[in-house]
């Protein structure tokens, strides 16, 4: 596309054409069905030949025959050379080797110090070691003896002096009631202040009051109890198949006509069953003084509303 100079894209880019595209053509292949490596699957691979275990035989090495690493080498003795070693040492000692007189002793028991170098330890003696002469401490402190006693229900026994008796009325804390309470009726200017506006419930707490008479009371009748039991004129009847004891007598037999039975009418897909429509139902409802009482009554004013304004 040309600019305002005259130039085209590619010109003013500085490419002499555009970029070929590549995949142009090309057949679709899904990325999960594409092969890993095509160029393994295509004309003819490198094929290697396998690998060598090593044995003694030369066909394990690289190279076609043995090859020593040191050629007309001598031979080495090494008992010979170790001998050497040992006669070159020994020129080295100033003299004989050391030999001791004896064998080791052996101990003959715990305790013994037979066969050690040093001897006895006077240290480790068994003997006592000698002591000073004892001398006893001298005599405690003589004082009175403590009093006894723990201080309760005791005199004389603590350290300071004596509690003086005090005398305590049995009645003392209902004297002193009295008296406080008599102090306070006296400051008393009038009977206790009552309020008249106190709220009241919008219904009264006992359901099951009335201010209709009560009924009188119903007495209950006796029932006169006979002192005679009742006792029937005859034993009962009993049933033997031909009712005989029975009060009425066997029914005559009657023959019921026949009559042949109608089929049941059954009933065809096209034709609907009538089905009432059902009635109102009923929904909670609010009264109207709930109402009333909801929307005068809110969290600024339900402190200060009575009853009465209502």
């Amino acid at each position: 596309m040309p600019t305002e100079g005259g130039k085209t894209d590619m010109e003013r880019i500085g490419l002499f054409s555009e970029m070929e595209y590549i995949s142009v053509g090309d057949k679709y292949v899904s990325q999960f069905n594409r092969p890993f490596n095509e160029a393994a699957s295509k004309n003819r691979q490198m094929l290697s030949g396998g690998s060598k275990i090593l044995s003694d035989l030369q066909a394990g090495y690289f190279d076609p025959h043995f090859e020593r690493i040191f050629e007309g080498e001598g031979y080495v003795n090494l008992n010979q050379m170790r001998r050497r070693y040992m006669m070159e040492e020994a020129k080295k000692n100033l003299g004989k080797a050391f030999l001791p007189s004896s064998g080791d002793k052996k101990p003959c028991g715990l305790g013994s110090y037979y066969g050690t170098i040093g001897g006895p330890v006077p240290f480790f003696s068994a003997l006592s070691k000698p002591r000073e002469k004892y001398q006893a401490p001298g005599k405690n402190l003589y004082t009175n003896p403590g009093k006894k006693g723990t201080g309760y229900g005791y005199a004389n026994v603590t350290i300071g002096k004596q509690f003086s008796h005090s005398a305590d009325f049995y009645d003392a804390p209902k004297l002193n009631y009295k008296r406080d309470n008599e102090e306070h009726l006296r400051l008393l200017k009038g009977s206790p202040f009552k309020l008249n506006l106190y709220p009241r419930e919008y219904f009264d707490s006992n359901p099951y009051f009335s201010e209709k008479p009560l009924p009188p009371i119903k007495k209950e009748e006796k029932k006169v109890l006979l002192s005679i039991p009742f006792k029937p004129s005859s034993p009962g009847k009993k049933g033997g198949g031909m009712k005989a004891g029975t009060f009425d007598p066997y029914p005559s037999h009657s023959d019921d006509p026949y009559v042949v039975k109608l089929a049941k009418h059954i009933s065809r897909k096209d034709e609907k069953i009538f089905h009432p429509p059902s009635g109102p139902k009923s929904r909670p409802v609010e009264s109207i003084m709930t109402l009333n009482v909801r929307r005068a009554l809110n969290m600024k004013n339900y402190k200060t509303a009575s009853v009465q304004s209502y």
